[in-house]
């Protein structure tokens, strides 16, 4: 276990999470932001880059579990990622569609933010979100963060305009 808050648990994922890593993954719906469904093949690649980041940074985006049922609902954490001409600290999350809504994002951005800022010691933290996803917008401001900049980055033959969200250390011991 890397974190756990009231109704969640964040921990490694592992081979065996590719199930429910392909409910996400492969649900067109839920992949919206990314104009399109995972194969079976870039859902491999997906799992087998979380589990390098692990073993690389020491954190990457974890399973997200609920303790009522056991069951992983979704995917939260951290990564390095580009924002404009730089690398940040991102906190992303994607969750299984019937789990949406329920505040279930918004608290494992919480806790990963905690956790960049009071283990990790970043100086900032980002999120960032496409153009177009407002629930993840909102989930950005929720966790105390500002939009920095709007980019465009280029994925599968699309430019895609995003937004980079963040909140900086003292903001976040300001706030405590």
């Amino acid at each position: 276990m890397i974190l756990e808050t009231e109704r969640l648990i964040l921990r490694e994922m592992t081979k065996e999470d590719y199930p429910p890593l392909a409910q996400i993954l492969q649900d067109r719906e839920a992949m919206f932001a990314y104009e399109h469904a995972f194969s079976d093949e870039e859902t491999q690649a997906w799992l087998n880059r979380m589990l390098e980041r692990y073993r690389t940074d020491g954190y990457g985006l974890w399973a997200v579990v609920c303790k009522e049922t056991g069951e992983m609902i979704g995917q939260g954490g951290l990564t390095r990622q580009r924002a404009e001409e730089r690398e940040v600290l991102e906190i992303g999350y994607l969750f299984q569609r019937k789990h949406w809504k329920q505040g279930y994002a918004i608290e494992a951005a919480r806790a990963c933010k905690a956790y960049a800022f009071e283990t990790l010691n970043a100086d900032e933290v980002f999120s960032i979100v496409r153009d177009n996803n407002i629930a993840s917008m909102n989930v950005a401001i929720r966790n105390g963060m500002t939009i920095r900049c709007r980019f465009t980055k280029h994925y599968y033959d699309m430019d895609m305009p995003h937004y980079a969200f963040s909140i900086r250390k003292e903001q976040y011991f300001a706030g405590k």
